[in-house]
C-alpha cells in the first residue's frame, strides 16, 4: 500500500458503522485513505474472541478493510461480512475470524491487517489501530456510578438518561506510531459520525493523537451523527455532540461541522423512536465574533429503510476542503 507524493491523504477517525460510511463515500476518488481505528469494542463475536485468544478488537478494523476493499471480486467483502445465526459460531463474523487466524498465523495484530489487507485488494489505503494496547473503555455517570466496557456503555444496562460524565481507557493505551504519522502527513482529518463515547472519542483517549490533530495543518472536520441512541446521547441536539468532542480536542480546532437538516420520513422515525433512537436537531449556534468552525447546515440523509449518510453528498462536502 503506498501513496504518491502527489497524492491527497485523508484521515478518518473513529470506528463503527460512521467510519464505515465515509470511508466508502471517499473510496472511489482519487485519494488516499487512513483509517485511525478505536480499540475499545468488547461486544459480540468481537467480544468472545477477546476473551478466548486474547485478540485485540476486529469488529471495527474489519469493517474499515472491508469499506477500503477494492477487489474486483465482491464475493471476498461478502465473506468478510457475513456473520454466522446458527450452531457454535452463532453470532461470529466470518472476517473477525478470518483476521483471528492470520493473527494467529503471524503472531501480531497489524501484520494480520496486513495480510487482511492484500486478501481485499487495499490499495488506496490503510486501517491503523489507535493503539496496540490491550484496553478496556470506562465510563464515570452523573450519579459517580462506573460502567465497564464499550458495549455496557453503548447498549446501556443503567438509566438510559442519565448522561455520561467522562470516559477513560485502562490500562494506559500506547499510541501507535504509524497513527501519529498519518495524522502529521494528512491533508484533510474527518472525525464522526459515530457513536460519540464509544467510537470517536476512545481515539482521542490516547496520549499523543489530540496534541497531533492540534498541532496538524490539515483541516479539520467533523460530520455529526444523525441519530441519538438511548444511553450515551439520549437527548442530544447538535451542540452536544461537539461541545463533548471539544472537551477532549480543544475549542477551535475544528474547521468545519457538516450537520444535516433533511428528515427521514415519520413512519421510519417511529420505528428508531421505538428502538430508543431519535433524530439529531440540526441546533448549533455560534458564539458572537467566533471565525471557527463553520458550519453547513444542508440535507444529507440518503432515502432506504435505514436512516444513514448520503455517501455521495457527504463525499461532495469533504473533498470540497481539501
Amino acid at each position: 500500500m503506498t501513496t504518491s507524493s502527489k497524492e491527497k491523504k485523508i484521515v478518518v477517525i473513529g470506528g463503527g458503522t460512521g467510519t464505515y460510511t465515509v470511508l466508502k463515500a471517499l473510496r472511489e476518488h482519487p485519494v488516499y485513505l487512513s483509517a485511525i481505528i478505536s480499540m475499545a469494542d468488547d461486544g459480540g463475536s468481537t467480544g468472545v474472541l477477546r476473551e478466548e485468544f486474547g485478540i485485540l478488537p476486529t469488529g471495527d478494523v474489519r469493517r474499515a478493510l472491508v469499506a477500503l476493499s477494492r477487489h474486483p471480486d465482491d464475493r471476498l467483502a461478502k465473506l468478510f461480512t457475513y456473520r454466522f445465526k446458527e450452531g457454535g459460531v452463532s453470532g461470529h463474523s466470518v472476517g473477525n475470524l478470518i483476521i483471528t487466524a492470520l493473527e494467529r498465523i503471524y503472531g501480531s495484530f497489524e501484520e494480520a491487517l496486513n495480510e487482511a489487507s492484500q486478501i481485499l485488494a487495499v490499495e488506496r489505503g490503510e486501517v491503523i489501530p489507535v493503539t496496540l494496547s490491550n484496553v478496556r473503555l470506562f465510563a464515570q455517570l452523573e450519579d459517580g456510578s462506573i460502567i465497564k466496557g464499550e458495549t455496557n456503555i453503548d447498549v446501556p444496562k443503567h438509566d438510559g438518561e442519565m448522561r455520561v460524565e467522562k470516559v477513560w481507557l485502562e490500562p494506559k493505551a500506547k499510541i501507535n506510531p504509524r497513527a501519529i504519522k498519518a495524522i502529521r502527513e494528512a491533508h484533510l482529518i474527518v472525525m464522526g459520525p459515530g457513536d460519540i463515547y464509544t467510537s470517536v472519542i476512545p481515539n482521542l483517549l490516547v496520549r499523543g493523537i489530540p496534541e497531533a490533530i492540534r498541532q496538524t495543518r490539515a483541516k479539520k472536520i467533523y460530520v455529526c451523527n444523525l441519530m441519538t441512541k438511548y444511553g450515551e446521547t439520549h437527548g442530544f441536539v447538535a451542540q452536544d455532540f461537539v461541545t463533548i468532542l471539544e472537551e477532549y480536542l480543544g475549542e477551535e480546532v475544528l474547521d468545519m461541522i457538516l450537520l444535516n437538516t433533511g428528515r427521514p420520513s415519520i413512519p421510519l422515525l417511529r420505528k428508531y423512536r421505538n428502538e430508543k433512537a431519535f433524530f439529531v436537531d440540526p441546533f448549533f449556534p455560534k458564539a458572537p465574533g467566533s471565525k471557527k468552525p463553520k458550519i453547513i447546515q444542508t440535507s444529507l440523509i440518503r432515502t432506504g429503510d435505514l436512516i444513514r449518510h448520503d455517501p455521495k453528498k457527504l463525499a461532495e462536502l469533504i473533498l470540497k476542503r481539501i
